[in-house]
């Protein structure tokens, strides 16, 4: 491409962005939309942070208190939460499971990703195909005989149940994400090493998950938080108080009949929710560009 056209393709690509030169424009098309969407999605955190330090009298006295502002925070409830439950080995379990599970469910992925994508074979596309359709099947219908296969093993009532089941519904997903990825690999590097007498699990250690980092660390990233926020399988697999998860944990620890102790809830959601935040902000390029590769392919 010369020049000219290069010049060209920049003022045509001027010339369609042209609305938004005045104020009034971006205001409606840009601002007004970006600032409901933020605060479409910020306004649950801000809920549940304001709940978590209000005091006990203003989470039941709406005529006199503010609903959306305190006066008066307290640390009280996060105090009860960490020194008078079991949160810390909660949070110890959830985060124990959802590690174990994601790197059990990463390995199986790479595996299944690379041989439908650059092994050859009659029906390797039907394969990448009938794996994702299993990732739309609803857990609440498999949780019912996974239970039974849970209970004849002996596992029932430990972190192994939620360990083993947890991979059924992190596979089928980050298959199909590393398969997207591993496609944007250029083969001519496969082919370089194959001809220099590399193993194809050679091929796989050394040339090709180095250069698919970014595709790992979004797959991790969706299973980490898929098992951190899970609780069908948690509330159905675990009975003793001392081994549940987070989300299951504080609904039944909070919860007195039909009463709710909201300051504890909250408190206990947000400082949940603190682990994958943090792990979002340091990988959210890493999740984007991934992302973005799969979903090209």
């Amino acid at each position: 491409m010369s020049a000219a056209e290069t010049r060209a393709d920049i003022t045509d690509n001027r010339e369609g962005m042209s609305y938004l030169d005045t104020l009034p424009r971006r205001v409606v098309t840009v601002y007004i939309p970006l600032f409901l969407i933020v605060f479409v999605l910020l306004f649950p955190f801000y809920w549940m942070g304001l709940t978590a330090i209000k005091p006990k009298e203003e989470l039941v006295d709406f005529e006199r208190a503010n609903p959306f502002w305190t006066w008066a925070p307290t640390l009280e409830h996060i105090k009860d939460l960490i020194f008078k439950t079991e949160y810390p080995r909660w949070l110890w379990n959830t985060m124990f499971i959802s590690v174990v599970s994601t790197v059990l469910a990463l390995i199986a992925s790479v595996f299944a990703a690379y041989a439908i994508v650059r092994i050859r074979y009659k029906g390797a596309s039907t394969v990448g195909g009938l794996i994702f359709l299993s990732y739309l099947v609803p857990p609440s219908i498999l949780f019912i005989p996974l239970s039974t296969v849970v209970y004849q093993y002996g596992l029932f009532d430990t972190p192994f149940a939620l360990i083993l089941t947890y991979p059924t519904i992190l596979i089928p997903f980050s298959t199909w994400l590393l398969m997207g990825y591993f496609k944007t690999i250029p083969f001519e590097l496969e082919e370089c090493a194959l001809i220099d007498g590399a193993s194809r699990f050679q091929i796989l250690m050394k040339i090709v998950l180095p250069l698919a980092v970014p595709g790992l660390i979004s797959a991790g990233i969706f299973c980490l938080t898929l098992c951190w926020n899970e609780f069908i399988y948690a509330l159905t697999f675990i009975n003793t108080h001392a081994n549940k998860t987070v989300p299951v944990a504080i609904v039944t620890a909070f919860t007195d009949g039909d009463q709710y102790r909201w300051g504890s809830l909250m408190a206990g959601a947000l400082v949940g929710s603190l682990p994958l935040v943090i792990l979002y902000s340091f990988f959210v390029e890493y999740y984007v560009s991934a992302m973005t590769g799969a979903v090209k392919e």
